[in-house]
């Protein structure tokens, strides 16, 4: 069973009084990753909007999942916000077990992740994974999937090579986020059948009627795929950068914040920063729970630092 690090190096420097020692110069530099979905988008400019008022130098790349947690175990990344679980299960738990990678935490917890259909279509008797293959000729024995490489289309890659509810013959269709969500609105647009990943948090599930399939618990985990979404980061960076590592254990975000920030992004056309700007300012209280403890990267106290660079 893999266990979540603690911070005891940090909470053990923070007990000697408000200013700690400063973390080495190899800490400043954050190097963290986008696989191109959005609620990471979200959740990594809610990090950079505390990380630069602190000192720190967030650095974004946008990488695919394989290739994001190939540059943790090769210390070329340092954290990563979307190790979602068990989507990912297959790729971290080895990696875990051999000592490349260590998880910080949970930072989403009461989200789901499996396939869906639009409404109309439950309506029309599709409910489960069971129902897809009885009506293959309706979805063009077609899955519309996100970006190649994604756990999710390996997921769903296994299944139709297992034959799984009968879908052998079935096609995955890789694209994107947005890519895979045009598809749906054009299905919608004319009542056209279609089966795609869903998941929460995402505006999708207020845009669209969706009806999420029940009876995929071997690829996607039980009830219909139930989620949590953790923080990964490469070996050794805790003990290294105790402060930065304190503040990630505070880091927790809800579906409510990142279903926001992702509607304005995805819908108002709103860049992530400016995104994670207005969240802030709109719940302030968050910041209190993220910066408890935390210092700037010069070991004074951080949340004046941020809320001064929010107007707050």
């Amino acid at each position: 069973m893999i266990k979540l690090l603690t911070t005891t190096a940090a909470a053990s420097l923070l007990m000697l009084g408000t200013a700690v020692a400063q973390e080495p110069d190899s800490c400043q530099t954050v190097r963290y990753s986008d696989p191109g979905w959005t609620d990471i988008s979200s959740t990594n400019a809610l990090l950079k909007a505390v990380l630069e008022p602190l000192g720190y130098e967030p650095e974004i790349s946008t990488l695919s999942v394989p290739i994001t947690f190939r540059g943790l175990a090769t210390d070329q990344l340092d954290i990563f916000l979307g190790n979602w679980m068990p989507a990912q299960t297959a790729i971290v738990d080895p990696m875990v077990e051999s000592g490349e990678l260590e998880v910080l935490k949970v930072n989403l917890s009461g989200n789901r992740f499996t396939l869906a259909v639009p409404a109309y279509v439950a309506e029309a008797g599709v409910t489960s994974f069971e129902d897809l293959a009885p009506n293959a000729e309706k979805f063009g024995s077609q899955i519309y999937g996100i970006e190649a490489g994604a756990s999710v289309n390996q997921n769903m890659l296994r299944m139709i090579e297992d034959d799984a509810f009968g879908l052998g013959d079935w096609t995955l269709v890789e694209s994107s986020e947005q890519g895979m969500l045009t598809q749906v609105e054009r299905a919608e647009g004319a009542e056209g059948w279609v089966v795609f990943p869903a998941w929460e948090p995402h505006p999708m599930n207020t845009e669209y009627e969706l009806t999420y399939l029940t009876g995929g618990d071997e690829y996607f985990g039980p009830d219909m795929g139930s989620a949590q979404v953790r923080t990964g980061a490469r070996t050794g960076f805790a003990e290294e950068c105790p402060n930065l590592a304190k503040l990630l254990d505070n880091m927790t975000f809800s579906v409510e914040l990142e279903n926001g920030m992702m509607a304005q992004i995805l819908n108002e056309g709103m860049s992530a920063d400016a995104a994670a700007e207005e969240a802030l300012k709109a719940s302030p209280e968050l910041l209190d729970t993220w910066l408890e403890g935390v210092t700037d990267f010069a070991g004074q106290p951080g949340l004046p630092a941020v809320k001064a660079s929010l107007d707050l």
